[in-house]
């Protein structure tokens, strides 16, 4: 006999954890479903994504930093070394403290953990397959997707978390490589590509379109690209990687223009892939409820609702940006109207973060956007040159972009 839920809530990132935690503290009662081999929660973000980048962003900083910027300000330090083992550590600990906090949240809030791989067996109802084989059934009035997305694979470069890397090999290489090619301009690609190139590896990174961070404010990509090139990252842009040959003392690429043309190699150590995620959504029991997906796997909702009576759909697996707060947004507006309240997400103020350094922030509508779409909007932009905190940090690169509606002041993006 399976036991009965209000919800069942399979996938245990940021979404899906704070949907299980607004369920129990709405008197729901919930199950929550994991299939990560570590038995841990918090998904991509906590276990190999924002979490672990942003631990080895904030020490290859402080690594940088005291090679490089302490003599200047009056700080003597002599000789500093990278022990990367340690680094990696203090990376591991900090995840393993926020997984346990998850753990202690779904205890908090009365919701029942299973680990394993979920899928919906017929509606309203829910198996979960065990490492071991084992199966459990589950059954429940609302059953919410909250899957997220994975690594999205680049034929003919074959990742094996070695000299191949994804983002999350990335966050693990056991030596700092004398030159790392990143494919990928995106957020992922120059995050981690960052932390590399400041413990000591060459970069060059590859990207298919004519600048980096596509999605943000072109005149922000544009400063931005010229502040790395400064920082000693390389970009091969309007380019495409067509293969990779791997040996015992390094991997050649080989990279053509994106147009088509002449193709040349590139010799590096080590390669990460970061040319974007996709939705997870295989594999789940979608087609055997109803649940429509689009050609790219992407869910299609309406208020989080799918097309199937009682499965609900939240976070990377629906349209908008992949980002770990507007799952947790998500979560918990989608599992309010579950409980016949009032969820709702303004996806217009959604903000996003390049955790770099210089950081790039966005928020709202970018240049291309309005025009795009005819508005009549103004510009204000104010360079960090001339802050005075700037210029005493010595941090003076970049500048703040605010656009409003030309005729009522409201803003409409900030940069």
């Amino acid at each position: 006999m399976s036991d009965a839920f209000d919800v069942i809530i399979i996938g245990a990132g940021p979404g899906g954890y704070n949907a299980a935690i607004r369920a129990g503290q709405l008197g729901l009662k919930t199950a929550i479903i994991e299939k990560r081999d570590t038995k841990k929660l918090g998904g991509t973000c906590l276990n190999v994504g924002c979490i672990p980048s942003k631990a080895l962003l904030h020490a290859s900083e402080l690594f940088e930093a005291a090679s490089t910027q302490f003599s200047a300000l009056g700080i003597k330090t002599g000789a500093v070394s990278l022990d990367l083992k340690a680094m990696l550590k203090q990376k591991d600990d900090a995840v393993d403290g926020l997984t346990k906090g998850v753990e202690f949240l779904m205890k908090k809030n009365k919701v029942a953990v299973h680990f394993g791989a979920g899928e919906i067996i017929a509606p309203g109802k829910v198996r979960v397959v065990g490492e071991d084989g084992t199966t459990t059934d589950l059954s429940a009035k609302n059953i919410v997707i909250a899957t997220g997305s994975e690594v999205t694979p680049l034929k003919g470069v074959e990742i094996d978390e070695k000299q191949i890397v994804s983002s999350t090999g990335a966050l693990a290489l056991p030596a700092v490589p004398k030159h790392l090619v990143v494919i990928g301009g995106g957020v992922i690609g120059l995050e981690l590509g960052s932390v590399w190139r400041r413990l000591g590896a060459k970069v060059t990174v590859v990207e298919f379109l004519d600048r980096i961070l596509p999605t943000m404010d072109g005149e922000v990509s544009k400063q931005f690209e010229r502040i790395l090139k400064k920082q000693g990252v390389e970009f091969r842009l309007s380019s495409k990687v067509t293969g990779a040959t791997k040996s015992k003392s390094g991997v050649k690429l080989s990279v053509e223009p994106a147009a088509g043309g002449k193709a040349e190699t590139i010799d590096c150590d080590a390669v990460l892939v970061a040319i974007g995620r996709r939705p997870h959504t295989t594999d789940l029991g979608l087609d055997r409820v109803g649940v429509k997906t689009d050609a790219r796997g992407f869910i299609e909702t309406d208020h989080f609702r799918t097309s199937a009576d009682g499965v609900w759909a939240l976070g990377d697996v629906t349209h908008g940006p992949m980002l770990a707060h507007k799952a947790e947004d998500d979560g918990v507006a989608c599992v309010e109207l579950i409980a016949g309240k009032a969820g709702h997400v303004n996806y217009d103020t959604v903000p996003s973060v390049v955790y770099t350094w210089p950081e790039v922030a966005s928020v709202g509508r970018t240049e291309e956007d309005l025009k795009k779409d005819g508005v009549d909007y103004k510009v204000g932009r104010f360079p960090f040159m001339a802050n005075s905190r700037a210029k005493t940090n010595h941090e003076t690169d970049g500048f703040v972009k605010v656009l409003a509606d030309a005729k009522t002041d409201r803003l409409l993006g900030c940069h």
